[in-house]
């Protein structure tokens, strides 16, 4: 019977209808939307109200949202908790093959008495499953949480595991059991990974180094998933497998907080990946429980055993790693949902030249589809709230207070590269944490100056929407532009201020702070960061920080630390720190206690002048530099520091470098001439210098 709606316009009103009501509609229901849209499927579909027809466009775009999934699954996964959990994550992937597929072949052969073959076809479809719940991890944001890495890990491994039995089955059915077709076929599965592994970063880097529309970003992206799951089909793995590799290799690449992935995420939850799930509803025919008693004892036993299986492997996992029952209950949620895997699987058995299954099973697929999803749902929501609840402690979830993160725009070619730095290290638990300055000379001869500072701003705020922050912006008309950025710091309470580096006419680095950055510098103590920027900062390789003797007692020192590796949390790169003697223990202190997962390597150098003079042979044109100075008068303060603009003029010109000056206690200490009322004395500068002090001191313990 033909579908009442063929027209494609009202074709996708429908579908833009659905998307749009059914989460709405359950969520007030307090069911998981992902359940809702499965549901409006099933009713919208052949099976129910007979609306619309699972046509071509239906495979089409739910083929692109399965690919979604997997490569949101790779780009989310926080890199240090994949190295950190990887091995736990292993071990998990053995439970949930192993249990399911020795359950399944059992209770295939001696239960359901199917033949060697058909079991070991059975086992492959419990064995897999499909992270078709993940999108309500992410809404939690618990990507970094133990127990969703093991899920992540654990399906690469199981849908791996499953395809590559059940190519194995297929190949010897068919009578093709060649030891060089075999290893023609093991030998095609490496290289392809290790030419995805090797050469998808490069190319990343390479192309959105050079491109900057938002637009050319996101074909690119979605161009090189296809390219990856193309590739896996010609070596004989499904295509779900590629994207996932995909993602999983362009981690680094992608900013986790960054425009690109935000538009990445959106496409997928607005568009793609609720078409997946609509059409995997539109196969679902409820009516199959009661159409006869042999094919709803199918369906009892084949569930049943599919959601005891894998329940069993998450519990095993819990007792191994000594989790608790909601890190339990994630791990099942995470791998219980059988969606495209089965649904391969079972496609694949039924084909008439080998005739594996018939269509009784194939029924009792859908329907498992069916109540795996809506298990998989609940038991996933559930979880995460549990764990938010567990890991929300008050003043964490909070933040220290740093205030805003002032970004001061100038020139439009800077706009995008710093904009997207700023998002990387504002404090993300602040509402309303990012502020965006454009400032005008009142005594320009026209308006052009102004009229770009709004285009600046504009651009500016696009790009953070892009990456769903919110960004205030302010343009100042002044005669001093210092003195506009350091009243605006006070008004709106900014924790740090982000400017240009200054720069010669030709672009290159002048050598010197310039006089704006100085009177900043002067009239502010809170932390100022000085940028030069050559590529977007996702695309960095290397993130080398070279901190002065003494620099743990400026007061500013966990806070500039904090952003720094904000930077590496969401740029996934090595970051190599240089500092001297006891600053050692405080960084490696710090990043144990608050940021484990970030990779970084502690150098502890003997002096700043070898130090520098062997720093250009080991940073590259593709790393960022972060120098850490001090301003004047302040314990980590040396005269060498005066020269850091210089060195980066003479020895840095090509690299991404960041000279920041961190957060000190009281007042500016030196007067300024625009700023400071004169007549201030050398005593009271002293005064309040030695009382500095003495805090500092104070926070040292000499017991150690």
């Amino acid at each position: 019977m033909p579908a009442l709606i063929t027209n494609p316009t009202w074709i996708f009103l429908v579908m833009l209808l659905v998307m749009l009501l059914a989460p709405i509609v359950f969520r007030r229901l307090h069911v998981p939307h992902i359940i809702g849209l499965i549901v409006a499927g099933m009713l919208i579909g052949q099976h129910g109200l007979n609306l619309l027809a699972r046509d071509a466009s239906f495979e089409l775009f739910g083929q692109v949202g399965i690919y979604y999934i997997m490569v949101l699954a790779g780009l989310e996964m926080d890199m240090g908790s994949f190295r950190r959990h990887g091995r736990q994550g292993m071990l998990f992937g053995l439970f949930t093959i192993l249990i399911p597929f020795l359950m399944g072949f059992g209770v295939a052969r001696w239960i359901l008495h199917f033949t060697t073959t058909a079991s070991l076809v059975v086992s492959c479809l419990l064995a897999s499953h499909t992270l078709v719940t993940y999108p309500i991890v992410g809404r939690y944001g618990l990507g970094k949480h133990p127990s969703v890495v093991f899920g992540i890990v654990a399906t690469a491994m199981a849908s791996f595991a499953a395809l590559l039995i059940l190519a194995v089955v297929v190949q010897s059915e068919q009578g093709n059991s060649d030891w060089l077709l075999w290893t023609l076929f093991g030998l095609g599965i490496i290289v392809y990974i290790i030419a995805v592994a090797y050469t998808f970063p490069k190319i990343s880097r390479w192309f959105l180094r050079r491109n900057e529309d938002p637009v050319t970003q996101y074909m690119f992206v979605l161009a090189m998933v296809f390219i990856s799951a193309f590739l896996a089909v010609q070596v004989g793995l499904e295509g779900l497998l590629g994207a996932f590799l995909a993602g999983l290799v362009m981690n680094r690449t992608i900013p986790h907080g960054g425009p690109l992935m935000g538009r990445l995420e959106f496409v997928g939850n607005a568009l793609f990946v609720p078409y997946f799930l609509i059409g995997v509803g539109m196969i679902i025919d409820v009516r199959l429980l009661v159409a006869d008693s042999s094919t709803l004892k199918l369906c009892a036993i084949i569930i049943t055993t599919a959601i005891l299986s894998k329940w069993i492997a998450a519990w095993m996992m819990q007792q191994a790693s000594k989790s608790s029952a909601a890190d339990r209950l994630m791990m099942f949620g995470l791998t219980n949902s059988h969606a495209a895997g089965a649904l391969a699987i079972v496609m694949i058995a039924t084909q008439p030249e080998l005739n594996l299954m018939d269509t009784q099973m194939l029924n009792a697929t859908v329907l498992l589809i069916l109540f795996s999803c809506v298990v998989s749902s609940f038991a996933t929501g559930r979880a995460a709230r549990h764990l938010t609840l567990q890991t929300s402690e008050l003043e964490r979830n909070r933040g220290s207070y740093h205030g805003k993160c002032l970004t001061a725009l100038a020139y439009p070619q800077t706009v995008d590269n710093l904009t997207q730095l700023s998002i990387m290290i504002r404090n993300p638990r602040i509402a309303d944490s990012l502020m965006g300055l454009a400032v005008s000379m009142d005594d320009a001869p026209d308006d052009a100056i102004r009229v770009q500072g709004q285009q600046n701003l504009e651009k500016a705020r696009e790009i953070a929407a892009a990456a769903d922050v919110k960004m205030s912006t302010m343009s100042r008309v002044s005669s001093n532009v210092a003195s506009a950025i350091v009243h605006t710091m006070r008004e709106v309470d900014a924790g740090e201020v982000i400017l240009g580096l200054h720069e010669t006419e030709e672009g290159r680095p002048a050598g010197e702070l310039g006089v704006v950055t100085q009177s900043i510098l002067n009239a502010t103590h809170r932390e100022v960061i000085l940028v030069r920027l050559l590529m977007p900062p996702g695309t960095v390789r290397r993130i080398v920080i070279v901190v002065p003797p003494r620099a743990e007692y400026e007061v500013g020192f966990y806070k500039w630390l904090e952003h720094i590796c904000r930077i590496g949390e969401q740029t996934g790169q090595m970051m190599h720190i240089h500092a001297i003697g006891d600053t050692c223990q405080y960084i490696q202190e710090f990043m144990q206690e608050q940021h484990p997962l970030v990779r970084y390597e502690l150098h502890n150098e003997k002096g700043m002048g070898a130090l520098l003079v062997r720093l250009p042979s080991e940073v590259n044109n593709d790393h960022l530099l972060v120098l850490v100075s001090s301003r004047k008068g302040f314990i980590s303060y040396t005269s060498a520091l005066n020269t850091l603009p210089s060195i980066i003029a003479h020895s840095f010109s090509h690299t991404n470098v960041m000279l920041l000056y961190p957060d000190q206690y009281g007042d500016p200490q030196e007067s300024l001439s625009v700023f400071a009322p004169n007549g201030q004395s050398v005593t009271q500068r002293q005064l309040l210098f030695e009382q500095w002090l003495s805090k500092a001191f104070n926070r040292y313990d000499y017991t150690q």
